[in-house]
């Protein structure tokens, strides 16, 4: 790096301002350019290892350096940046490990680290396997964090083969400086040795799995095949056998095996055709020792045996037309057997022997495991016999060979020109308008709900019309509720300013001839309100209010410009109507008898009393007035 010093006297001025560089501690290892101030290495290759940091002291003086020259210093701080320039280096030359050998694949066994003195990445390190007498039986990776070597099982162990392990382990920088290619390798090696622990193990198939075949006609306790299993340990301890029962689909087992040989024999007769193929797992033990087991998974194919006849694919039927020719293909069969032969199956297709002489039909075998069924006569006539029943027997290729007769329904029908079957027997009618028995139990359920539905919506009417009777014999006066609440009538004006209202119609007028008469004395009373005739309403009075109301709010410039709804109260004059009170009737005639309120039911009792009581006390008037008030008040 380069310093440099400012001097504030005059440059021109002599040699005031000429400054001149010197080391002043530090010069060992570093030196400065007296004039440029430029600082460099005093020596080649500084060990940063050895000394990563340095401070020197720079002194710049004045006067060209001469005797009397001022002078000022500055530290300046050197860092030595690291190159990889040291191998890695093992601290020791041998590890040792130990691991048992039931140890799964993957176990970490231990680390291993070199040393390595430079820094950063530098210090990356690659491990890996240079010689191992093994075989492959341990993988090393490195742990990017630690920069260590980590040994771990990559195949099974066993101390019965291997007691022992050793490994060459060697240890190389990622990233090599070519420029110390000459200072040497810059890889290392260590000597890992692995000891393998006995433990006591489980015992072990030869070969682990299987397959074993048996015929399904083998008789009961017949040989399958024997399973092998040894101790891998040093004690060779007995192997005893068994069969897992978790496996077994049946209560009762298919096959059960000899505990002390292996041998596995059948229990139960066997059926290709219901199960090929068994799936068991037999279990091998120490004698001294049932917790080491060990498993063994085992296959048995059940090998196919001629033991099913061929039989027809479906029931066939076929019809044939009453005018048809010689030699008319009618039907096309095939069979089915459930035995599957490894050279495969063929068929053999014959009329039975006591269809082999029929006049009307013919078997022709069309060698592809079918038959083809003709007509051999040139007309039928179904009145003399609309249903043919034709037995043909098919026999397969063993060994043994193995037939079964099969029947084919052959119906006569009525043809149109084309061929088309237009109507066959009545009895073909029949069977084809025949239901199954699955289709008749779906019916009769259909109609049982049906049944349900009716019956459930007859009584729900029922329970409707009961419902309606009963509130229409309930008493509708049990309904009526009394409020004994009186208003203020017409002279209470506190609740509404009547006198907008008031000032456009005059009704002193309209009461004024009532008044001038002499009133009807209170005490008169009429047996029933009378009836008037009520004489054509002038509602002009009405109208004018309102079309002059209407008027105002048009011109009034308040009131907005949209619709509006306005409500007015007014009362015009007396009703014409009479009054329904029987207080202020008129009666001419006597006293009235009220005797026949007592026969209008309890509620009317008290009715009856109050005027009964006052017509025996206080007189006909006094009577009638209490009589209208209680009846005003009921």
């Amino acid at each position: 790096m380069q310093v440099m010093a400012a001097d504030a006297d005059d440059p021109t001025y002599g040699s005031s301002a000429r400054l001149v560089y010197s080391v002043l501690d530090g010069e060992q290892h570093f030196m400065v350019d007296s004039r440029s101030g430029i600082i460099r290495t005093a020596v080649a290759d500084l060990d940063r290892e050895t000394q990563d940091r340095y401070e020197v002291v720079i002194r710049a003086t004045d006067m060209a350096g001469q005797l009397g020259g001022l002078s000022g210093s500055t530290t300046v701080t050197i860092v030595i940046t690291d190159v990889n320039d040291n191998p890695p280096r093992f601290p020791q030359k041998m590890y040792q490990f130990s691991i048992a050998e039931t140890a799964p694949v993957g176990t970490l066994i231990g680390r291993v680290k070199a040393e390595d003195s430079d820094v950063g990445e530098n210090t990356d390190m690659a491990y890996q396997v240079k010689d191992e007498a093994g075989r492959g039986a341990f993988r090393v990776t490195t742990d990017g964090n630690t920069q260590e070597a980590l040994i771990s099982v990559q195949k099974p162990l066993d101390f019965e083969a291997q007691a022992v392990h050793t490994v060459v382990l060697e240890a190389l920088n990622k990233f090599a400086d070519p420029r110390f290619v000459d200072l040497g390798a810059f890889r290392d090696q260590a000597i890992v040795r692995v000891s393998v622990l006995d433990v006591d193990e489980p015992p072990e198939f030869q070969p682990p799995d299987g397959l074993m075949e048996v015929p399904e006609d083998a008789l009961v306790g017949s040989l399958v095949g024997v399973v092998t299993a040894l101790d891998p340990d040093a004690a060779n301890s007995p192997v005893r056998y068994a069969i897992e029962r978790s496996t077994e689909d049946t209560e009762e087992p298919i096959f059960r095996i000899d505990p002390t040989s292996g041998a596995l024999v059948t229990s139960q007769a066997l059926d290709r055709e219901a199960a090929g193929w068994h799936n068991i797992t037999v279990l091998a033990m120490e004698a001294d020792n049932h917790a080491q087991v060990s498993r063994t998974s085992l296959r048995i194919r059940i090998l196919d045996v001629n033991d099913n006849p061929p039989e027809l694919a479906t029931p066939y039927e076929a019809a044939v037309c009453e005018d048809a020719k010689p030699g008319q293909l009618i039907q096309t069969i095939s069979v089915v057997d459930r035995d599957e032969p490894q050279s495969g199956h063929r068929f053999y297709f014959t009329l039975a022997p006591e269809a082999s002489s029929s006049p009307h039909f013919s078997l022709l075998d069309i060698k592809d495991n079918m038959a083809a069924v003709h007509t051999q006569r040139p007309s039928f006539n179904r009145q003399e016999q609309d249903l043919f029943l034709l037995p043909i027997l098919v026999v397969d290729s063993g060994p043994p060979a193995l037939s079964s007769t099969g029947t084919l329904t052959i119906r006569v029908c009525g043809c149109d020109s084309a061929g088309a079957i237009q109507s066959c027997n009545t009895t073909a009618f029949a069977a084809s308008a025949s239901l199954s028995p699955g289709a008749l139990i779906a019916l009769l359920v259909c109609v049982l709900i049906l049944i349900v539905l009716v019956l459930l919506i007859l009584t729900l009417k029922r329970h409707q019309k009961g419902h309606l009777a009963s509130e229409e014999d309930e008493d509708m006066r049990d309904n009526v509720i009394k409020y004994n609440d009186e208003g203020g009538g017409e002279q209470d004006t506190e609740a509404y300013d009547m006198s907008a209202l008031r000032s456009l119609y005059d009704f002193s007028e309209g009461k004024g001839g009532g008044e001038s008469g002499s009133a009807p004395p209170p005490s008169e009373l009429h047996s029933l309100p009378q009836w008037c005739q009520v004489p054509d309403l002038d509602f002009s009075l009405f109208r004018n209010y309102i079309s002059r109301k209407v008027g105002q709010a048009d011109e009034d410039p308040s009131v907005p410009p949209y619709d509006s709804f306005q409500t007015y109260a007014f009362e015009g004059a007396d009703s014409p109507l009479a009054s329904l009170s029987s207080i202020a009737s008129r009666s001419t005639g006597s006293e009235q008898d009220f005797s026949y309120l007592s026969g209008w039911g309890p509620r009317f009792r008290q009715l009856a009393a109050l005027y009964a009581a006052a017509t025996t006390t206080g007189g006909r008037r006094g009577g009638e007035e209490g009589a209208a008030a209680a009846a005003e008040e009921s």
